[in-house]
């Protein structure tokens, strides 16, 4: 039996992330339950993703752009764009990580019944926020070649760059508070609290010009560290910039920006990963 102990695993305990690749079919699945669970007596159903972003993005255009007239008189050129391509990645994010955040609770039932990798719950919960975030990008590429947007190879690369960078983050920080809010529901009160702040702390409504105008500069270093300001400027440069004069430009060097905010992001995902992995043998038993 000793020669044979390496073929022998705790029950329960799974390799974490490095497991996933083998529950591809249960991660479907449990991805098209969630969004079947969402538009359950729905008539317009998956529609609905369209109407959202279409909607807001009008809302944008006569409100921030005719209205106020944002992008004249010194303002920011085609303001909505501008708003609309920064707010729906902070849309993707807080909807990814307060997803990720609730997935364990979520499924307390499956968790209870049945043993597969728990980090496909938030991984889930990740995934589906994609799903609502196609509809959103379609809307803001049509919106964008309407207003003479011209896309190019480098704007897309960076804007793909800050997507996966704020994707890790959302993913990092829901495994981590998705195991606190196990035992402290208080987390999802901090999920509600970053929703409401996390447009702010990202250059959507306005420009980061603003933000070196009024900051020291070491709180200047600090605020472009946020890997979610960089995802929106990201977007800005492949979705916004491409629409433009090409006047503006952004803070600091791309290869540094986009590389600085790789590396926070995955060291938010290692941290939550490895908190998560820490509190999932005790998850079935405290809920």
């Amino acid at each position: 039996m000793t020669g044979r102990s390496d073929l022998i695993s705790h029950p329960g305990v799974s390799k974490g992330l490095l497991d996933i690749p083998h529950y591809r079919y249960l991660l479907d699945l449990l991805v098209k339950k969630e969004v079947r669970v969402r538009y359950r007596g729905s008539w317009l159903g998956m529609a609905w993703t369209y109407v959202k972003p279409l909607t807001q993005f009008i809302v944008f255009y006569v409100a921030m752009g005719i209205f106020m007239g944002m992008g004249r008189g010194g303002g920011i050129d085609k303001y909505p764009v501008y708003l609309f391509s920064g707010v729906i990645v902070t849309n993707y994010f807080v909807e990814a990580f307060s997803n990720c955040t609730r997935s364990i609770i979520g499924n307390t039932g499956l968790i209870q019944k049945i043993y597969l990798p728990r980090e496909l719950f938030p991984l889930a919960s990740l995934r589906v926020a994609l799903v609502h975030f196609f509809p959103q990008l379609v809307v803001l590429v049509v919106g964008s070649a309407l207003l003479g947007w011209h896309p190019d190879l480098k704007g897309l690369l960076i804007a793909l760059a800050g997507f996966i960078s704020a994707s890790f983050l959302a993913f990092g920080l829901g495994l981590f508070f998705g195991a606190i809010n196990v035992f402290y529901r208080d987390a999802e009160n901090i999920t509600d609290l970053v929703a409401m702040v996390a447009v702010w702390l990202a250059p959507c409504f306005y420009s980061w010009t603003m933000v070196a105008e009024h900051a020291p500069g070491w709180l200047f270093e600090v605020y472009l560290a946020n890997p979610l300001a960089i995802a929106v400027e990201s977007f800005h440069r492949g979705f916004w910039f491409g629409a433009t004069d090409g006047s503006f430009h952004f803070a600091g060097g791309w290869g540094l920006r986009i590389t600085e905010s790789l590396i926070i992001s995955l060291l938010f995902l290692l941290i939550g990963e490895a908190t998560f992995r820490h509190l999932e043998g005790k998850f079935a038993q405290e809920l």
